[in-house]
């Protein structure tokens, strides 16, 4: 159940607090008020996208937050638990969009991903928006909304993850017989660029070993040179570093035996001693290593050589040339056992057929088996809006593939074309009318008839869905009179179990409110704002008079409104 919705900074609204209630909450205004501004609000506790088009002008972000009740709902707290979020009777969702771009989503005050939002709202709230029964009018739809009916999301899932590494398979095979002429044309080609790369065979990490000492091969006299120069400064020379420093060692050992105070002193020269020591002997072995080598020098810049020449022909670099000898190799290997790779590839699709074909039979049975429940359900509810002679009929054809498609699968001994849902195509058809034969709903509904069909279809399915919030919005459009009556009743049934949160504009539904409120525009220091109140009773009979004759409320209407409300009860 939603408790209370916050909007602030949100296009026309400024800040706005509402609480709603239990059973049927309706919600009526004129046209521009802003009621689709509070849909759209919603919608972003849901997961929808934000554009920083609804921060208010002047503000540097807006805010939307929603308090629902979860205390009841296991599959909310466990999503929440595996996002390692707290869990409480309360859930709050709220979203920030900033002027910048920003865009923040909290779970109960826990920064968390658009995604998760999104996962925690198709759990809590179904939100019908006035356009959405035109879904209905496209026949692929239908077969989502009768797996919605059957509870069928894990098997079609499922079906799916198959079926892409199906069409996977079919895709790569398809490749690899378009290449075939390809490959058998490129195999010498291929071939001799094998060769001339192994016949310099690099490695990674060479080009900078060798790097490193054609500057050693190259400046071999100069390095023997300065280590002679160390060496003899440090240790071996007339007047060295070590000597000099042994001499001062013995004189600070004279001080430290006058005063002690030079002991530490002493200590410290010693380490310098025994330092200069530990690298005159580094200094001395490696001159006595330099070897002044120069077919070592020539072999180090032909190899160079060798390498920048296969970088320039194939890729730039070592890596790319190792990358490339790989490609080469798998492309030397496809061409040489094609055939084989062909049959592997075709055995693998042939299981994968096989595996999918029998998870599209049992999608098939259990719609088939779920049909006529569908359809006694579906017409009993059109009865209930007005349809008292409504047929709901739900065919489910399939296709049976030709011999040159590849898209099918084996099922009840046949092959039929697949999509997406399995090898199933469902289609709605109704007659409105008694001793009329059924037709597709798609060419024999009008925007009135649609609307109900969708209400009675989302009736049906909101009481297998248990989802607790229903938001409807202009779901009557095209309906009136007495035919708004029963939709009316259709919705306050819906709320006996549900809470309905239904936009409206006409006085048979408001009528039924248990909490009603008015969204109004008004201008505010020379600005456009949204308000919206809780109607009283008086308050409520008036705004119902409104939708009964217009902005002239009269004495009779008044009398209308309010026989209309009492009659409801």
């Amino acid at each position: 159940m939603l408790k209370s919705l916050d909007i602030k900074d949100y296009a026309l609204i400024d800040d706005l607090h509402l609480e709603f209630g239990s059973g049927l909450n309706i919600l009526t205004g004129e046209t521009g008020a802003g009621k689709s501004i509070l849909i759209d609000a919603m919608g972003l506790l849901l997961g929808n996208r934000a554009s920083t088009e609804v921060v208010r002008n002047g503000s540097v972000k807006s805010i939307v937050e929603g308090i629902f009740n979860v205390s009841k709902n296991k599959k909310v707290k466990n999503i929440l638990n595996e996002n390692e979020l707290d869990t409480y009777e309360e859930l709050i969702i709220r979203r920030e969009i900033s002027q910048k771009g920003a865009n923040r989503c909290f779970v109960n005050d826990t920064p968390v991903a658009l995604n998760v939002i999104k996962e925690i709202g198709e759990l809590l709230v179904d939100l019908h928006g006035q356009h959405d029964h035109q879904s209905l009018l496209r026949q692929e739809m239908h077969i989502e909304m009768l797996d919605e009916f059957a509870g069928l999301d894990d098997e079609v899932t499922e079906f799916r993850k198959k079926i892409k590494k199906l069409n996977d398979s079919i895709i790569e095979l398809n490749e690899l017989l378009n290449k075939e002429k390809e490959l058998k044309e490129r195999k010498e080609i291929v071939e001799f660029q094998i060769k001339e790369i192994d016949e310099v065979s690099p490695r990674e990490g060479e080009e900078d070993e060798l790097e490193k000492e054609l500057n050693v091969l190259d400046n071999s006299e100069r390095l023997i040179q300065l280590t002679e120069e160390v060496y003899s400064g440090l240790y071996d020379g007339e007047s060295n570093a070590y000597d000099m420093l042994g001499q001062l060692a013995n004189s600070l050992e004279d001080l430290s035996e006058i005063d002690e105070k030079f002991s530490d002193k002493l200590t410290e020269l010693n380490s310098a001693v025994s330092i200069i020591n530990e690298v005159a002997a580094f200094v001395r072995s490696y001159k006595d290593k330099i070897d002044l080598d120069p077919e070592r020098l020539e072999e180090v810049r032909e190899r160079l050589g060798s390498l920048n020449l296969l970088k320039k022909r194939y890729g730039g670099s070592i890596e790319a040339v190792l990358e490339l000898r790989d490609k080469l190799a798998d492309e030397l290997d496809i061409a040489e056992n094609f055939s084989q790779k062909k049959n592997e590839l075709e055995r693998e699709i042939a299981t994968q057929r096989k595996e999918c074909g029998i998870l599209a039979e049992n999608l098939n049975g259990k719609r088939n088996k779920i049909i006529p429940g569908v359809q006694k359900e579906i017409a009993e509810a059109l009865s209930l809006l007005g349809f008292s002679s409504a047929v709901f009929e739900v065919s489910i054809k399939k296709q049976e593939a030709k011999s040159s498609d590849q898209n099918y699968l084996p099922a009840q001994g046949k092959n039929y074309i697949y999509n997406k849902f399995g090898i199933d195509r469902v289609e709605f058809f109704i007659s409105a009318n008694k001793g009329e034969n059924p037709k597709p709903l798609v060419k024999v509904a009008s925007g009135g008839e649609v609307s109900r069909i969708m209400l009675a279809l989302k009736t049906i399915l909101a009481k297998n869905d248990k989802l607790p919030v229903l938001i409807f919005d202009e779901i009557d459009t095209g309906v009136s009179g007495r035919i708004a009556q029963k939709v009316g009743k259709a919705l306050k049934e819906l709320s006996g179990y549900h809470q309905l949160i239904v936009i409206t504009h006409l006085p048979q539904i408001a009528g039924l409110a248990d909490i009603h409120f008015m969204i109004e525009k008004k201008e505010e220091k020379n600005r456009t704002v949204t308000e919206v109140k809780v109607l009283n009773e008086k308050e409520r009979i008036h705004e119902v008079a409104k939708l009964l004759s217009g902005e002239n409320v009269t004495e009779a209407g008044i009398i209308s409104a309010r026989e209309l409300i009492n009659s409801q009860k």
